[in-house]
């Protein structure tokens, strides 16, 4: 059973897996803390000292001074604030996600089928769509 869950791990890259989900955290904390404490005080600040985190809307009408004190009070609240904070982590995320994936994942180069026009890598011999016979690129 050992030799086989170690083959399942090398076989299906389930480590690499594991170790890019691990990463992927160690990643999402810093850039947490990139937006949280680096970014968004001085974007508060240009915007007229604004406190992101604090932005809610208070639905049971009570007037709480801060947001921890309506959840501390049990209040029903719309915490736009977080999640503004959250979409520009989100986005600065996606944004180096990108930049890792265009610097070590290299597209394959493709080429269009003659008989069927499917986007075929360039290497290939046979269309894996219409199943076609396809010679080597010229």
């Amino acid at each position: 059973m050992w030799t086989e869950f170690k083959a399942f791990l090398v076989t299906t890259n389930a480590l690499a897996l594991a170790l890019a989900v691990i990463l992927g955290l160690a990643l999402a904390a810093v850039v947490n803390s990139l937006v949280k404490d680096i970014i968004m005080p001085p974007v508060g600040l240009a915007l007229g000292k604004v406190d992101f985190q604090n932005l809610y809307l208070d639905l049971t009408g009570k007037g709480y001074p801060s947001l921890k004190a309506a959840q501390d009070a049990g209040a029903a609240t719309i915490n736009y604030g977080v999640f503004i904070t959250q979409c520009i982590t989100f986005v600065i995320v996606a944004f180096v996600v990108f930049l890792i994936g265009r610097r070590f994942i290299k597209p394959v180069p493709m080429r269009a089928c003659p008989r069927c026009a499917m986007d075929i890598p360039v290497a290939a011999t046979r269309c894996p769509q219409c199943t076609a016979e396809i010679g080597a690129a010229a």
